[in-house]
């Protein structure tokens, strides 16, 4: 359950509810679901169509300066998804979300500070923040519909164990079978080949993050992205920043180690504040070597050669190369695309301190490029002909990470029919 507050001081609590309908008996090793999932109706932004005076800079178009509820109620009465912003009846320089919903119009107490915000999450735009459905931050993507295929490894079982795809004894003294090394799945070595690619990582089973498939990571913690990522991105916004080299200059290598051994150990319970470790570029070597050591890269091979084509395209085509560019990132499973789309966002904010770090969307292409991809070809020649091509992917993805990323295709969206119901009990 979810608490924002109105611009009356009241509460909202936004709750997830299930859909009522009858559920089907789920096989006997999936140890859980990710259950947070969110359905929203499509932000629709109202336009004021008139010279607002005083406006602040921070809103668009959506806002319509000092009107009543009731004059909000009728502008946002086009349905569910309607948003405006307007000044505040209540209180001297505040101003209101006004949202419909639900066949209702709620309104909420609305923040700016270089993000706006109603509750602790932030985002960089008004429309943003309405549109959660699409956050990383406020959701658990479609993972739970995500095909990850089993991690078979074959197995002495000590005692009794029954195949849990045929429910039959494996029989024998020595390699009975096979067991999942991410869920605990136990089969029959013939079974194995027929069951699904249905595996749920357990995270008792996994026991590191570093070095692991980043789909199992995040499903294993039922998280949207790595722990590892999201902590060291809000560590380095924290204090880092403004800090001259930032990502370029490598960490002490006992202080990058520690922090590895940590997050393996500790995961989210990691402590990685300045306190323990007062150098910032420590914690950028230790995201840059999470990146550089998954089995799989964020930009996976599926998708590699879909991107290097689009980037290699006519320049004077720029429509094209976008919409080829999305086409890439569409083949991304979700955990690598939310996990790319949130270091993009934290990478395009450095840039914005590039007087202070020196740290431009050229550099830090350089930097990542080979951590974020690496060719499908084992082969070190065409590596080095594609550097080129793949730094200027990750340059176009910082430079252009507004349009890259604001719509995403309907493959990357949750599917709604099985998600649970999101609703909003309005106290105004």
């Amino acid at each position: 359950m979810f608490n924002i507050s109105d611009d009356d001081g009241k509460h909202d609590y936004i709750t997830v509810l299930p859909d009522g309908g009858e559920s089907q008996p789920l096989p006997t090793w999936k140890t859980y679901l990710y259950t947070l999932q969110l359905q929203a109706p499509k932000p629709k932004r109202i336009y004021c169509n008139r010279e607002v005076q005083g406006k602040p800079s921070f809103y668009g178009k959506e806002y319509h300066g000092n009107i009543s509820r009731d004059e909000a109620d009728q502008l946002l009465s086009e349905g569910s998804g309607s948003y405006l912003v307007r000044k505040s009846e209540r209180a001297q320089d505040a101003y209101t979300l006004a949202i419909r919903f639900d066949d209702q119009t709620k309104n909420f107490k609305l923040f700016y500070d270089g993000q706006h915000y109603v509750g602790e999450k932030k985002f960089d735009t008004v429309h943003d923040l309405v549109n959660v459905e699409e956050d990383v931050d406020e959701t658990l993507q479609d993972l739970k519909d995500v095909e990850k295929a089993h991690v078979f490894k074959q197995q002495n079982f000590i005692g009794l164990h029954w195949c849990d795809f045929c429910a039959n004894f494996m029989w024998g003294l020595i390699a009975q079978g096979v067991k999942c090394q991410d869920c605990g799945f136990e089969a029959h070595k013939k079974c194995s080949e027929k069951v699904p690619n249905d595996c749920m990582p357990d995270i008792k089973f996994v026991k590191n993050i570093f070095g692991a498939d980043l789909t199992t990571v995040v499903k294993a913690h039922s998280t949207p992205i790595p722990t590892v990522v999201e902590k060291c991105i809000k560590e380095i916004e924290s204090r880092g920043l403004d800090s001259e080299g930032l990502y370029r200059i490598a960490g002490l290598h006992d202080e990058v180690e520690s922090i590895r051994m940590s997050f393996d150990k500790d995961g989210e319970r990691a402590d990685i504040s300045t306190a323990k470790y007062d150098d910032i570029n420590s914690i950028t070597s230790v995201l840059k070597l999470y990146f550089r050591l998954l089995p799989i890269p964020v930009i996976t091979f599926e998708a590699y050669n879909i991107i290097l084509d689009a980037i290699k395209m006519d320049a004077s085509r720029p429509k094209e190369q976008l919409a080829k560019i999305k086409e890439g990132l569409q083949k991304l499973p979700p955990a690598h695309y939310q996990t790319l789309r949130y270091l993009i966002g934290h990478l395009s904010r450095v840039t914005e301190q590039k007087s202070k770090n020196m740290m431009g969307s050229d550099n830090l292409a350089i930097v990542f490029a080979p951590t974020l991809m690496r060719s499908p070809i084992n082969d070190p020649m065409v590596s080095l002909m594609n550097a080129q091509f793949e730094q200027k992917f990750i340059e176009q993805l910082i430079v252009k990470y507004r349009e890259i990323f604001s719509k995403v295709s309907s493959q990357q969206s949750i599917d709604l029919s099985k998600a649970e119901t999101l609703r909003v009990v309005d106290r105004v």
